[in-house]
């Protein structure tokens, strides 16, 4: 009876998404229709018939193999910086005073000045993950520190009763309380470092890259090229979110987390 009710909701989600896609695609082609001007918008048909000829490139894998390799390095570098330093802060009064600053100034500062920044400091191939970090640690760091903060005293004094340790409280206790947060953190710190690391790919016109093909387009008013590389962008911004998140539900039920239920909506 469960497993019909979830089918029924999948479904369901899948019948929506369909109506709303069909529903933008056909406001795109109206748009192309009103405007009138190929080199300002293009049509769907154009910008798939072009993505059929980018697919049989060996280029056109590199060039999202490299970009993909480049902003999952950084996404996961700002997760593993972001957490650690949300458990500093959280720990340590000296660790707080030390890197709530810090990450006030990462939070202020425009990516764009970072990048910018980076350019002269680092290697072009440097400058995406650099600024994914720089998006993802900040997220991170507020959800995690959130997410401790909100842990359940009363579970902690029972915890402390009954002597589970320091690793069984983590485990136990403050692990699936900040679960919910962590996912949440990571699925939008996901589609904020990919688009932050095209960015950084753009303003570093850097060759074999998502943001180097975006800017090349510009450049030479390729405007089906530009239309189908940020498409490209786009789907695998998607497809790279729902992965995540269900690598990050699933290891939530492999080691006991949580269960799985009421995360089914995302």
């Amino acid at each position: 009876m469960i497993s019909i009710i979830k089918s029924k909701k999948i479904l369901r989600r899948f019948f929506v998404g369909c109506i709303s896609i069909t529903f933008w695609i056909c406001v795109w082609q109206w748009v192309y229709w009103a405007v009138g001007e190929e080199i300002l918008v293009v049509s769907p048909l154009e910008v798939l018939n072009r993505l059929g000829v980018l697919l049989r490139h060996w280029s056109f894998w590199m060039t999202v193999i490299l970009s993909m390799f480049r902003i999952l390095e950084g996404f996961l570098l700002g997760i593993f910086l972001g957490t650690g330093f949300a458990i500093l802060t959280e720990v340590s009064r000296v660790g707080s005073a030390l890197l709530r600053p810090v990450i006030g100034i990462m939070k202020a500062t425009p990516v764009a000045s970072f990048i910018i920044l980076a350019l002269v400091w680092m290697k072009s191939s440097q400058v995406p993950v650099f600024a994914s970090v720089l998006i993802v640690l900040p997220i991170l760091w507020a959800n995690v520190s959130e997410g401790i903060r909100k842990t359940d005293r009363s579970l902690l004094q029972m915890a402390e009763m009954y002597r589970f340790g320091r690793v069984g409280t983590v485990k136990k206790v403050y692990l699936p309380s900040v679960l919910p947060y962590f996912t949440a953190a990571c699925t939008t710190g996901m589609g904020m470092a990919w688009k932050g690391g095209v960015a950084a790919e753009v303003l570093s016109s850097l060759p074999l890259s998502l943001g180097g093909e975006i800017y090349r387009s510009k450049i030479y008013l390729e405007t089906t090229d530009l239309f189908a590389w940020t498409a490209v962008v786009i789907l695998l911004s998607v497809l790279l979110e729902r992965a995540m998140l269900c690598a990050v539900k699933a290891a939530g039920v492999r080691f006991g987390f949580y269960s799985g239920e009421g995360y089914d909506e995302h």
